[in-house]
């Protein structure tokens, strides 16, 4: 099936794979060929797809999925693999919301700050599972 990522900067992959996970909003949700047709919303996380027995991870942010038949299409703000990432970068984002969430913010500045941690936490997670 194909696997067409896209943010608003480039189209990050496009590609024939074998399965996909996409951190979906209800959870983990894995897509095989022939998978119904569905489109739901992504929140940050790790999306996973296997090629070739190879299993490759990106860090994504907030977006939507659509599933078609033989088609897998992921639009989100952000996906990066782990030569994309720079670790201190992401560590000092990731400080900064954290404050802004101590601070007391309003709602928004509040959302805006958690949804800057999960895609940090996401980033971290693929460049440091990478390194063991």
């Amino acid at each position: 099936m194909r696997l067409d990522i896209v943010t608003p900067e480039r189209r990050a992959l496009s590609e024939e794979v074998d399965s996909v996970v996409v951190p979906g909003a209800e959870g983990e949700m894995g897509i095989l060929k022939s998978h119904a047709p569905l489109v739901t919303t992504l929140r940050p996380g790790e999306l996973r797809y296997l090629k070739g027995g190879v299993e490759t991870s990106l860090a994504i942010g907030t977006g939507i999925v659509e599933i078609s038949y033989d088609r897998v299409s992921v639009l989100t703000d952000m996906a990066l693999g782990d030569a994309d990432i720079d670790e201190q970068a992401v560590e000092k984002a990731m400080e900064r919301a954290q404050k802004s969430l101590a601070a007391g913010v309003t709602s928004e500045e509040m959302a805006a700050a958690q949804i800057m941690i999960q895609k940090s936490l996401a980033q971290l997670h693929i460049k440091r599972r990478r390194r063991h």
